[in-house]
C-alpha cells in the first residue's frame, strides 16, 4: 500500500508540472529617453502583479510568471518595433505590459501585436487616435485617453480664471493628440490659443521656441511635453529668460524629476491620471513595502495592466493571447466580486471555482470603448518644491 501510495503522488506531481507553465511577460517602456525616470517605478509595478500572482501558484496549475524588459525608448518607433520584435520572437513572451509613450505604442501594435496576436495592454498610452486603431481586439489600456485629459485640463483653467494661453507639444503621436484635444476644449469654452507650436526632444536649446511663445504672449504657458527632455527645456528656458513665470503640466510633465528645476515651479499646476479610491491607497502601501514608489505616475496602472491579463488568462484557461484577449473585458468590468491590489490570489481562486471577478485595482478600472480606461484624474499643483493634491476629477 506505502509503494501504491508513493507511485499515485509522484503521477499526481507529473500530472501537476506538465501543465504548468513559465508564463512570460514582456514590460516595454522608456527606460532611455524623455520619461525615463518614470519607467522604473512603473515596472516595479508590472512587476510586483506578476510576484503576487507567482507566489498564490494558483494561476493555470501552479504556473509561474517572469518579466522580461525592453526598452521602448518612448520616441523612436524603429527601435521600440526592433525591441518588441526580440520579445517575441527571441523571449517568446505570451504577452506585452506596454508601450508607454502613444507612437511608439501604436508601432508596436501594428507592426508586432498584430502581426504575430499578441495581446498589449498599455498603462500610459493616451492618444486618442489609439481610440480607433485596427487593433484584431487585441490593444487595452489601463489609462484613460487625451480626449478627456483635454477636457480636465479646460475644466481646471476656467476655474482658475485663465482664458488666454500659449500652447507648445512634443512633436509626437502623444503631444499632437493631446494638444488637439485641449485647443478643441479651450476654444469651444470660450479660451483663447495664442500660439500652439510643437517642440522636438532632445534638443540641447530651446530659446527659438521660448521666443515665439513670449511673443505671442498669454496668461499661462501650457508645455505638452515629457519631464525629462523638452518639456522640461522648454520650462527652463522660460524661466531663465523671464518669459514665463507659471505653466500647465499635463500628464507627461509630471513626475519627481521635473520639481528639481526649483521654487521657480511653484504656481504651476496640472493634471495626470489618477484616483483617491481603496485599491489605490492599499496599492501605495504595497509599492512603498516592495521599495518603489506607488504613487508616482502611471504605476497604479502597471500593476493593473499586467494583473489584467493574467486574470483573462486564467479566465479562458489558456496563456495564449488568442485565446485570452476576450475575457478581459470579462474580468475588468462588472458583475463579479471586487477585486483589490493584494487580492489577485482570491481573483485567481474564484475564477477557478467558475466565478466571476470585476477587477477594480489599483486604479478603479473600468473599461470602455475599444478597450481603454474611463479614467480619472489627479489635480496637482506645485507649493513649496512638492506636488500638492487639489482634488480629483
Amino acid at each position: 500500500m506505502k509503494t501504491l501510495m508513493t507511485a499515485t503522488a509522484v503521477s499526481a506531481l507529473m500530472c501537476s508540472a506538465a501543465f504548468a507553465e513559465d508564463i512570460k511577460l514582456g514590460v516595454i517602456y522608456g527606460f532611455t529617453g524623455p520619461i525615463e525616470s518614470l519607467t522604473g517605478p512603473m515596472a516595479a509595478g508590472a512587476e510586483l502583479a506578476m510576484k503576487e500572482v507567482t507566489d498564490s501558484g494558483l494561476l493555470l496549475d501552479g504556473s509561474s510568471v517572469t518579466s522580461v524588459r525592453a526598452d521602448s525608448t518612448c520616441i523612436d518607433s524603429a527601435a521600440a518595433t526592433a525591441a518588441a520584435e526580440r520579445l517575441v520572437t527571441a523571449d517568446k513572451v505570451n504577452a506585452i505590459v506596454g508601450a508607454d509613450c502613444s507612437g511608439v505604442t501604436g508601432a508596436v501594435l501594428q507592426n508586432v501585436a498584430r502581426a504575430n496576436g499578441i495581446v498589449m495592454v498599455s498603462p500610459s498610452a493616451t492618444s486618442p487616435a489609439l481610440s480607433t486603431a485596427e487593433d484584431d481586439g487585441l490593444f487595452f489600456r489601463t489609462a484613460p485617453s487625451d480626449a478627456r485629459e483635454g477636457q480636465v485640463m479646460t475644466d481646471i483653467l476656467m476655474e482658475e480664471g485663465i482664458k488666454s494661453v500659449a500652447l507648445t507639444y512634443t512633436n509626437n503621436d502623444y503631444g499632437k493628440g493631446l494638444a488637439d484635444s485641449f485647443v478643441s476644449a479651450f476654444e469651444a469654452a470660450g479660451g483663447e490659443i495664442t500660439v500652439n507650436i510643437s517642440h522636438e526632444d532632445g534638443k540641447a536649446d530651446y530659446s527659438s521656441e521660448v521666443g515665439t511663445l513670449a511673443s505671442a504672449g498669454g496668461d499661462i504657458l501650457v508645455v505638452a511635453g515629457y519631464l525629462d527632455q523638452g518639456g522640461r527645456g522648454i520650462i527652463e528656458g522660460s524661466i531663465d529668460t523671464g518669459a514665463w513665470d507659471r505653466f500647465v503640466l499635463p500628464g507627461g510633465m509630471i513626475g519627481d524629476n521635473i520639481l528639481t528645476i526649483g521654487d521657480a515651479l511653484n504656481g504651476s499646476f496640472g493634471q495626470v491620471a489618477g484616483t483617491d479610491s481603496t485599491g489605490a491607497a492599499t496599492y501605495a502601501e504595497m509599492a512603498t513595502a516592495a521599495g518603489f514608489d506607488g504613487t508616482s505616475p502611471f504605476t497604479p496602472e502597471s500593476y493593473d495592466a499586467a494583473a489584467l491579463i493574467m486574470l483573462a488568462m486564467q479566465k479562458a484557461g489558456s496563456s495564449a493571447s488568442g485565446d485570452f484577449k476576450d475575457h478581459v473585458f470579462d474580468v475588468a468590468n462588472a458583475p463579479g466580486e471586487q477585486i483589490f491590489p493584494g487580492e489577485l490570489a482570491k481573483a485567481l481562486q474564484i475564477i477557478k471555482d467558475g466565478g466571476d471577478v470585476d477587477y477594480v485595482g489599483a486604479s478603479a478600472v473600468e473599461l470602455i470603448g475599444n478597450g481603454e480606461s474611463a479614467g480619472s484624474y489627479r489635480h496637482l499643483k506645485v507649493e513649496g518644491g512638492e506636488f500638492v493634491t487639489v482634488k480629483y476629477r
